[in-house]
């Protein structure tokens, strides 16, 4: 299975050498073109990563996520899910550990692992996703994205506790 990889490439510059394609040439432009872009995206990923630094060292998201542990009771989402879906739209990785952390302390199978589990697969990091879409072609006026991104985020957080509830009770 370790000859996939190159075997794809080998039959790509075939292919290009066939069609008489300056091969080097076009891959020099293509990672040109993926510097710039790096350059653009790279000041607005850098304040995302440091927002998401601050707010995990100053705390805040643990006394938002208190904040917000009786409105997820009243609603039926666990409250032990809560910080994971505070993290999801900003941090794929950090959010994937608070996964493993839910599976950990509640079991994979309990009510709050299948809500985690079904919240990981079914929204996005969006503002991750908005800073780099946006980022790299260099649209600053985002209009309505960010607020229906949010909606389809909620939208994943208390369908997940309501599907859960509904096929697993």
């Amino acid at each position: 299975m370790n000859f996939v990889m190159p075997a794809f490439a080998a039959a790509i510059i075939l292919f290009a050498f066939i069609r008489r394609v300056p091969v080097f040439d076009v891959f020099l432009e293509g990672v040109r073109e993926g510097a710039q872009t790096l350059l653009q995206i790279a000041p607005t990923l850098l304040g995302l990563v440091f927002a998401v630094s601050l707010l995990r060292a100053s705390g805040a998201i643990e006394v938002l996520c208190r904040l917000l542990s009786p409105v997820a009771d009243a609603v039926g989402f666990p409250a032990e899910v809560v910080p994971m879906a505070m993290l999801r739209p900003v941090s794929g990785g950090g959010s994937t550990a608070l996964l493993v952390s839910v599976f950990e302390e509640n079991g994979p199978d309990s009510f709050a692992g299948r809500v985690a589990s079904v919240l990981a697969g079914s929204s996005e990091t969006t503002f991750f996703a908005v800073t780099m879409y946006y980022g790299s072609v260099g649209v600053r006026n985002i209009r309505h994205t960010l607020l229906a991104a949010v909606a389809a985020d909620l939208t994943a957080m208390v369908m997940s506790a309501v599907l859960v509830r509904t096929f697993f009770s």
